[in-house]
């Protein structure tokens, strides 16, 4: 079964802001907005890395999951890490055998995905997808491979998930991701996810590691609460 690291999202309580930052700060474009966010009180944006896949998302109405995230996290910050897999039923499997509720099941033409309960995970709002044919990505509208730009990061290399207990977590999600941790990190086909200790904001998506193009200056640079760094 592959796996691997798809979609990274992030929310933030001022989109227009956020979305200048990451077009001025890592070099993407826009590909696309999802009216389909709209049904959970949000609105969101797009931007390809590479193949993968960079959102933010920021409510519209009071009463949001993602509003109540803001406030229990004190502010902007990661949100959610999606996962590309070839067998979503067998992934559907390890999820159930592991004890973790699936919330919500995403459809869409051509794609399909599973939110997990963040409770049950730990970490941040978890979801595996699978689309019709590996590779694509309706998540991120039609177009999307015209908007990409890799001046300056062309893939997302890694996601850091703070958490009270690194070690447990990091365990937790080997279970249904159908990947042991090793030093506190679930290596997958394409990327990584990386388990460190929870700071004064307490458990969520922290941080992002980028792969810098070729000749590119490097980036480290704060968005939306999460730290982006590049590595050759």
């Amino acid at each position: 079964m592959r796996i691997r690291l798809r979609q990274i999202v992030m929310v933030a309580a001022e989109l227009d802001d956020i979305e200048r930052e990451i077009v001025d700060e890592l070099g993407v474009e826009l590909c696309f907005r999802d009216p389909g966010v709209g049904e959970f009180g949000l609105r969101n944006a797009l931007f390809p890395i590479g193949d993968k896949l960079l959102e933010v998302v920021s409510p519209t109405e009071p009463g949001t999951t993602a509003g109540r995230y803001l406030d229990r996290r004190g502010g902007d910050g990661g949100y959610m890490v999606i996962f590309e897999v070839d067998d979503l039923q067998a992934f559907r499997d390890l999820v159930r055998a592991a004890g973790i509720r699936i919330v919500f099941e995403a459809v869409g033409e051509g794609i399909t995905g599973i939110h997990l309960h963040p409770a049950d995970v730990g970490g941040a709002i978890v979801s595996i997808d699978q689309a019709d044919d590996w590779g694509e990505w309706p998540w991120a509208g039609p177009v999307w491979r015209d908007h990409v730009r890799t001046e300056r990061v062309d893939d997302v290399v890694a996601v850091e998930v703070a958490t009270d207990d690194p070690h447990l977590t990091a365990s937790r999600w080997g279970l249904f991701l159908d990947r042991p941790p090793v030093d506190g990190c679930i290596h997958l086909d394409e990327g990584e996810v990386r388990f460190v200790p929870a700071g004064d904001r307490g458990q969520g998506v922290t941080g992002f590691v980028l792969r810098a193009a070729p000749d590119a200056n490097p980036v480290d640079v704060t968005i939306a609460g999460c730290r982006f760094t590049s590595i050759r």
